[in-house]
């Protein structure tokens, strides 16, 4: 079974992740001079994020960012991982469970600035993980 129970979820969680880097007073400003649009499609469940990473950073959900340089698809089970910093977004794309589009580079230049996010993003799914009735 998916961890995400449907976009919604995915939209809350891993764009959650997101609006929270852009929100970090040093992540931010670093993700922001990267200066390129992110485009992220995930499947189980369907969904899509595209992430502006300019001044403002900007977060949409769903939808499909006709101008972004680099577009990126993978199982939504993969970006939860992956956020959890249990899965190597490299080590993906040179296997080919994650397909990417564009310039590469420049999002393998992305991941080191999301590592401090990781504990955020476990904490944000604390609540989703724990046992039913244990919250």
């Amino acid at each position: 079974m998916a961890y995400f129970r449907d976009a919604g979820e995915l939209y809350h969680y891993v764009g959650g992740a997101f609006r929270a880097a852009a929100e970090h007073p040093t992540i931010g400003p670093d993700l922001a001079r990267a200066g390129f649009v992110l485009q992220l499609f995930y499947s189980d469940p369907e969904a899509s994020l595209t992430v502006r990473l300019e001044d403002p950073i900007v977060v949409v959900d769903g939808g499909d960012a006709l101008d972004a340089d680099v577009v990126v698809r993978m199982p939504a089970d993969v970006a939860d991982r992956y956020w959890r910093g249990e899965y190597n977004l490299a080590v993906g794309l040179s296997r080919g469970k994650v397909k990417a589009r564009g310039p590469v580079d420049r999002l393998l230049d992305l991941i080191p600035m999301t590592k401090p996010l990781f504990p955020m993003y476990r904490t944000m799914v604390a609540l989703k993980d724990a046992p039913a009735g244990v919250q």
